[in-house]
């Protein structure tokens, strides 16, 4: 069964590989400076006495696909959906004069992606916004969240206007889908060559 399996991951391999649209990861425009960690990536950038920092974790970002059905319908011959990954990503902006961080924690709403053409829409949203002290890893339950559910959208407006004069607009946002399909794209293959020399182990 083992060596089966060993042969159907190194095809599989075979194939991701062909269909692997980037070699190396896609930059992100603007003047960001990408760190990967495993399946966390951080994108930093210096503006004017502030600090953005923007970060994400493929871990579960491929939304499941709704289409299950008609997958089994498909000919052999079509090709698969290509598989977009959509992560939710935190943004911290800290200036240098300050101890708090303003974090806005973002995500892309399952029905907007794929609604081209639409320009005035966002292709992401913001939905929790809070201050935490600058440098503390643990963030704390008890300090003050803002869900933006019931915001005053005039507010909503000059958060995103905020977030967008910090370079961290629907470009970026497309952008940073772009990277993280590729980074998951890249972690699968290795996760496959991974599994395939464990199976391999004797």
């Amino acid at each position: 069964g083992d060596k089966a399996f060993a042969q159907f991951l190194t095809d599989e391999i075979k194939e991701e590989k062909k269909i692997q649209k980037h070699k190396s990861l896609p930059k992100v425009s603007g003047g960001w400076e990408l760190e990967v960690h495993g399946t966390e990536a951080r994108l930093v950038r210096k503006v004017a006495g502030e600090k953005i920092t923007v970060t994400f974790n493929i871990n579960n970002s491929i939304p499941p696909s709704a289409d299950e059905e008609t997958q089994e319908e498909q000919k052999p011959d079509e090709q698969e959906p290509d598989l977009t990954s959509t992560p939710n990503f935190v943004v911290e902006v800290v200036k240098d004069d300050t101890k708090q961080t303003l974090v806005l924690d973002c995500h892309y709403p399952e029905d907007e992606v794929g609604h081209e053409g639409e320009e005035e829409s966002d292709i992401f949203t913001i939905r929790e916004v809070s201050f935490q002290p600058t440098g503390e890893s643990d963030w704390k339950d008890t300090n003050y969240t803002l869900n933006t559910d019931s915001l005053d959208w005039a507010l909503y407006d000059h958060l995103m206007d905020f977030l967008a004069d910090r370079g961290v607009d629907n470009t970026f946002a497309d952008e940073l889908i772009e990277l993280s399909t590729a980074l998951e794209h890249q972690e699968y293959i290795k996760f496959l060559e991974d599994l395939k020399s464990f199976v391999k182990c004797q």
